[in-house]
């Protein structure tokens, strides 16, 4: 996150209830579908590999979170996962270990991306082939779905070519969107609704993080999300960040955090990122479990 999920995800540097896969959307495809019978905080959370995290511990399953959602497995050209015929950054990821983590008992897996999203934006043909084979590579882990990470926000003015390259990526597939206030709530998912393939699921960036926007603005805008795709096709990015004094940004306190978990409980949520800005002690004073 630069901003940080994308103002964006790469430059800054959550499902109330767990998924199962089974249920066909519109499309006859599968989709990540909440299980009613678990109550938590969160139901995942995010990390965004790089040199800093590459061996990431947590304890975010105290939070409920179970399912891991990992932005990327290329990014730059440069490989996180063997077999990619890329050159590999010099220490992979145990995938084995994080496999066997409470907190990665499902995984939606991160393609190819790039740190810049001006360049992702114009590489998103190249990006989506490359994907096609990172997908296809055999894993430890247990994969619920895929994401693609180039992120859209209502600037962008190829959002139509975007949705329609999308249909190449395996299902269950998840994108995300965000907005700095560009426009009103109801616009912004008629927005996103003119683009998005009916199949694929929308990570919403609330903004709390990146944008100062308040947690009940963030609310305002899942709210009219879920009212225009379905609340199956939504999941809350919570931004657990905030700005620091100097630049760049700090992890959130649990008390900043506990009001913006609760704003959106109501939709499934993913904390941005763990690895980077959720460590055990704002785990170990959140009381929303």
């Amino acid at each position: 996150m630069a901003r940080a999920f994308s103002f964006s995800l790469a430059a800054a540097l959550a499902f109330a209830t767990p998924p199962a896969l089974g249920a066909p959307d519109d499309g006859g495809r599968e989709t990540l579908q909440p299980d009613a019978g678990k109550s938590s905080c969160v139901e995942g959370v995010v990390w965004q590999p790089d040199n800093a995290t590459i061996d990431p511990k947590g304890q975010w399953d105290k939070l409920g979170a179970d399912t891991l959602l990992v932005q990327w497995t290329v990014v730059d050209g440069m490989a996180f996962v063997p077999g990619a015929g890329l050159p590999g950054i010099p220490k992979k990821p145990d995938w084995r270990r994080v496999a066997g983590e409470p907190w990665a008992k499902r995984v939606i897996l991160g393609l190819a991306g790039v740190y810049s999203e001006p360049l992702a934006r114009a590489s998103v043909r190249k990006l989506v082939a490359l994907s096609e084979r990172i997908a296809a590579l055999p894993t430890p882990l247990n994969v619920a779905g895929y994401y693609f990470p180039v992120e859209a926000d209502p600037t962008w003015t190829k959002t139509q070519e975007f949705g329609r390259l999308l249909d190449s990526l395996p299902r269950p597939l998840w994108v995300s969107a965000y907005t700095a206030g560009d426009l009103e709530p109801a616009q912004f998912a008629e927005w996103v609704a003119g683009w998005l393939p009916r199949d694929v699921g929308l990570f919403f960036q609330d903004g709390v993080g990146a944008h100062g926007r308040t947690s009940a603005e963030a609310a305002a805008y899942a709210a009219a999300l879920a009212k225009r795709l379905g609340p199956s096709r939504l999941a809350v990015i919570v931004e657990a960040f905030r700005p620091a004094v100097g630049g760049g940004f700090r992890p959130t306190t649990a008390n900043e955090l506990k009001p913006q978990i609760a704003a959106t409980q109501a939709y499934r949520q993913f904390l941005f990122d763990g690895p980077h800005y959720v460590p055990s002690g704002v785990v170990d004073a959140l009381t929303c479990r």
